[in-house]
């Protein structure tokens, strides 16, 4: 895999920030297609320059029974989801809007392959190229490394977005968005050297940080220590550096070996 540096992820970001969204969020019977189903979808349709275009939501009915823990986290019971349109109905529907704009999702690796699954039951197949694709937990780690939590409904806490009840794909989508909406808004308008710096403050583990210097785990965790770089212990004990630490670390590797 190339390497991705800090500028990669400024130009990747700078690009994300002029195109538009289609940002999606559901709620399933559980972990794992095709075996769980989506029982509710939301779709919205948005962009920097004209804010939102359009959202549509909709509770679908698969034909499954939903486990009293999912109704427990979601407030979807068995009743909502008995009267609602069937899959077929729903997902030919959202079709135009997802074959626009980049899909993103908070934690998109739960949502694609869902889509994914009800799609191909109806004999569709839908494909995005990770290109074509944004997560914006991925986004959130690595612009908001102070916050001790990125999951949704704590940064929705922390921010104070004005949406409804978490766990409810409508509140979820429109949260996913404002997020989207206020990072991208700090890449798009800050100058390169303030962003970069944000950037830098990113925690890696050492297993990350291997992969982006090079090296054994043991060997890059030596050689930060030696430059004098301070891990932050996680709440699990796990030791996790700064970005601007390695990618020095990365580039003085990257020097000798041109010197050399």
């Amino acid at each position: 895999m190339p390497v991705v540096l800090s500028t990669d992820l400024l130009a990747f970001y700078r690009d994300l920030s002029q195109r538009t969204l289609t940002v999606v969020d559901l709620e399933t019977s559980g972990h794992k297609p095709p075996r769980s189903r989506a029982i509710e979808v939301s779709v919205l349709n948005a962009n920097l320059k004209d804010g939102i275009l359009n959202q549509e939501t909709y509770l679908i009915n698969p034909g499954v029974l939903i486990p009293p823990i999912i109704t427990n986290i979601t407030g979807i019971t068995q009743d909502m989801v008995d009267d609602a349109p069937p899959p077929d109905e729903v997902w030919l529907k959202c079709l135009p809007l997802f074959e626009q704009g980049t899909l993103t999702a908070h934690n998109i690796g739960f949502d694609y392959p869902f889509i994914r699954a009800e799609y191909a039951r109806l004999g569709i197949p839908f494909y995005r190229s990770q290109s074509e694709q944004f997560c914006t937990v991925q986004f959130a780690r690595l612009m908001l490394s102070e916050l001790p939590s990125r999951s949704l409904p704590n940064l929705v806490k922390h921010f104070q977005f004005p949406v409804g009840a978490s766990h409810r794909a409508e509140a979820d989508t429109m949260a996913c968005w404002l997020l989207a909406e206020m990072l991208l808004k700090e890449i798009a308008n800050e100058d390169d050297e303030a962003v970069l710096a944000k950037i830098g403050q990113q925690l890696l583990s050492a297993s990350e940080a291997a992969k982006l210097v090079g090296g054994s785990q043991k060997s890059v965790r030596s050689r930060l220590e030696q430059a004098g770089a301070e891990p932050y212990i996680s709440r699990t004990g796990t030791p996790l550096y700064r970005r601007a630490d390695v990618e020095r670390l990365y580039w003085q590797k990257h020097q000798l070996s041109l010197s050399s």
